[in-house]
């Protein structure tokens, strides 16, 4: 069932979601929602990608949040 290549060139959605979210962070927030969509069923080798990326999309939002509340304060 899974003999057949990951999409995005072979690493899943997940890691290229993390790889690209670097570039434009909102890849984060798109890889966090097909985890707790649980989007990983279809196929279990994307559940570490998109973990990743829902960590990264986590810390995001703590450094806005900080970022914001300094200047504002």
């Amino acid at each position: 069932m899974y003999d057949r290549p990951l999409p995005c060139f072979g690493c899943g959605i997940g890691w290229c979601s993390l790889l690209l979210g670097f570039v434009f962070p909102p890849m984060w927030y798109y890889a966090t929602i097909l985890y707790f969509g649980n989007y990983y069923l279809r196929d279990p080798r994307e559940r570490a990608g998109l973990a990743a990326s829902a960590i990264a999309a986590l810390i995001c939002t703590i450094a806005l949040l900080i970022t914001l509340l300094a200047i504002l304060l």
